[in-house]
């Protein structure tokens, strides 16, 4: 969950490496710090615990030239936040520079049998293994006999190729020996006209540019300085010069790398004029809904269509049982997933941790078809749980935000969100558009099986006329800072709702964990009955999600207990109710939405409830305690 980012051509390096590590904070933020090549005059490198304003204030203190540099940003796996653990780590006497991002799983044998060899480790990270298993291959494969690398006629091109082959080696060599997940940057001091990275698990991506190329974790760092991009698959390796770029696969020798082109520019990685990416992306909903759907529903066919499923309908017709497996808020909106497709469709849907599910063995037939849910595409769990099922035989469709991640690559088909780059730490764009894709998905699904025309022709109309209604939702912005203002010193909250909003009051309270550092918890409201209710007093806030429906009157009454027993209540309802009003304590109005629409106009107000009290708390909204926007470790 760490940030990578690299570069080698022209500029002076530290003045992409700063700025790209700033927009990969979101990654981690634990320390960070760089490594730059001035020639052959060695590595300079500066690095600190704390954020990267620290380490912009250390660079200011301790200026660094050249023009190839790595950097990174950390989340910390092994050893707590502390200079010496920061990244970059040196390798042997200094001849070797690494950033990593990832697990070692054998790491500490293979420390052992560095330490025994006469390397000194001076962190207790993993990296730094990595940093001298690659000096011990290198000074190795120096020490032995050179092999020719080209074959072209040309000298100097065969001495700079057998440097490649050499380094190459090297990197290969000790790969080879770790277990675990990397993504890796790494540089050579007495061979800087050079960067080589390389994969596995851990997202990479190489940035092409005129006489320069960038290496980061994701897209986000690059957008200001090229659109064209290599996203490095996992046994890749890239040597990347100012003016070329090879890859190699281990299994496969050297292959032709495949470059894409940006679907976002540098723009929309800003702040625009927000205090803070969690509450420019709330507000971003609205368009993010838009680029969703657009192109997707056909009102001559009162269905939704999708380019890349990658399954006949006959195929389609044929499935009988869906799994969907995510995490966090991904999760979440699985859950509402499976309202949606078992209310349309009538099939049957199981929603699955993917923590869990990549460790399970649970019965499957040959009719069960896999959804996996990620923003980032690149989240550990969900990753390995969706390799599992396609091991097992069992198509895996995405539902993913980021073109180019590995979830999205390797899947035999999806959904792509086209919501934007989604910066803040706690997911908002992200889970409203996934819910509108698994609203659309269960139209397709409802059309095949059992939906009419006009009640999928309706289904339409409403997912056309929600942009607007979320629009309106977002107008609560300052009454519910007011209200953020009355409960911020509350240390416990409950959500509650029912059907559709029992995934929204998950979501709530999940909103408001991460963020505020409040425990929160979500329940179906009549679960508090069977034991949540002892939790109610007068300092315990319960939210509840209370629009019409069928459930309504049930909602109320167990809105009723809880202020029996003098807790306070904040409802979310819709637009002129007010038999609500009279009971609660706060009351936020929303438009009226079919229930199929409601968590996603309802969870509006609880992703700014979460985000006004974080703020009145003086949390770090976009960088909170202990956690990263993608998780890729496990």
């Amino acid at each position: 969950m760490c940030g990578i980012v690299g570069y080698i051509g022209q500029r002076k390096a530290v003045d992409v490496l700063l700025p790209g590590l700033r927009r990969l904070e979101y990654r981690g933020y634990d320390s960070s710090g760089v490594a730059t090549l001035n020639g052959n005059a060695g590595f300079n490198v500066t690095k600190t615990a704390g954020r990267i304003d620290d380490l912009a204030s250390r660079l200011v203190q301790q200026p660094a030239d050249g023009r190839v540099g790595i950097g990174h940003t950390r989340w910390a796996t092994h050893g707590p936040a502390t200079d010496d653990n920061a990244h970059p780590h040196l390798g042997g006497d200094g001849i070797v520079a690494v950033v990593h991002n990832g697990v070692i799983e054998n790491f500490a044998s293979l420390r052992e049998k560095l330490q025994q060899e006469g390397y000194r480790f001076r962190s207790a990270t993993d990296t730094e293994v990595i940093a001298h298993l690659i000096a011990s291959c290198l000074e190795k494969q120096s020490s032995a006999p050179s092999t020719t690398a080209s074959s072209n006629g040309d000298h100097a091109a065969t001495q700079t190729g057998n440097t490649y082959a050499l380094l190459v080696s090297a990197v290969q060599a000790a790969l080879s020996q770790l277990q675990g997940t990397y993504g890796l940057a790494v540089l050579f001091r007495d061979y800087p006209d050079c960067v080589i990275a390389a994969r596995l698990g851990s997202p990479l991506v190489v940035g092409v540019g005129s006489g320069e190329h960038f290496i980061a974790s994701d897209t986000s760092p690059l957008a200001a300085y090229t659109d064209k991009i290599v996203y490095l698959a996992d046994h890749e390796l890239a040597v990347v010069t100012a003016d070329s770029l090879r890859v190699i696969h281990r299994d496969e020798g050297m292959i032709e790398p495949t470059v894409s082109l940006l679907d976002f520019d540098a723009g929309d990685v800003e702040l625009g004029g927000f205090p803070h990416y969690m509450l420019k992306e709330i507000f971003e909903q609205p368009e993010a809904l838009r680029n969703t759907m657009r192109g997707r529903l056909s009102r001559d066919e009162a269905t939704a269509h999708f380019g890349g499923l990658n399954l006949t309908p006959q195929q389609l017709r044929s499935v009988d049982r869906i799994i969907i497996t995510a995490c966090g808020t991904s999760w979440h909106s699985a859950l509402v997933g499976e309202y949606l497709i078992e209310e349309f469709a009538r099939l049957p849907v199981e929603v699955e941790y993917a923590s869990e599910l990549r460790y399970r063995n649970p019965p499957m037939n040959d009719g069960t078809l896999i959804f996996t849910i990620t923003q980032s595409g690149e989240t550990a769990d969900t990753l390995a749980a969706q390799r599992e099922m396609q091991r097992k035989g069992h198509p895996a469709l995405a539902i993913c935000n980021v073109v180019g991640s590995s979830i999205a690559r390797e899947a035999d088909g999806g959904v792509y969100l086209h919501a934007g780059p989604e910066i803040g730490v706690a997911s908002t764009k992200a889970f409203t558009s996934q819910c509108v894709a698994l609203v659309m998905l269960a139209l397709y699904f409802g059309r095949m099986r059992h939906l009419s025309f006009p009640q999928g022709l309706e289904i339409i109309e409403q997912l056309e006329a929600l942009p607007e209604k979320v629009q309106q939702a977002l107008a609560t912005n300052d009454e519910i800072r007011r209200v953020a203002e009355k409960y911020c010193q509350a240390n416990n909250f409950l959500y509650l709702g029912r059907q559709y909003n029992f995934p929204t009051a998950l979501e709530g309270a999940l909103k408001l964990k991460e963020i505020s550092y409040i425990h929160a918890e979500g329940y179906p409201a009549a679960e508090m009955k069977h034991g949540p209710i002892a939790l109610v007093d007068e300092n315990t806030p319960s939210v509840f999600i209370v629009p019409h429906g069928a459930v309504y009157d049930k909602v109320m009454a167990n809105l009723e207990e809880i202020k029996a027993r003098g807790g306070p209540v904040i409802a979310v309802v819709c637009d002129g109710d007010k038999r609500v009003a009279a009971l609660a304590d706060d009351v936020i109005h929303v438009p009226h939405a079919p229930d199929y629409l409601q968590p996603i106009v309802a969870i509006v107000p609880l992703q700014l409830l979460a985000y006004h009290i974080a703020v009145l708390r003086g949390c770090d909204v976009d960088k909170p305690r202990n956690l990263a926007k993608s998780v890729t470790v496990e």
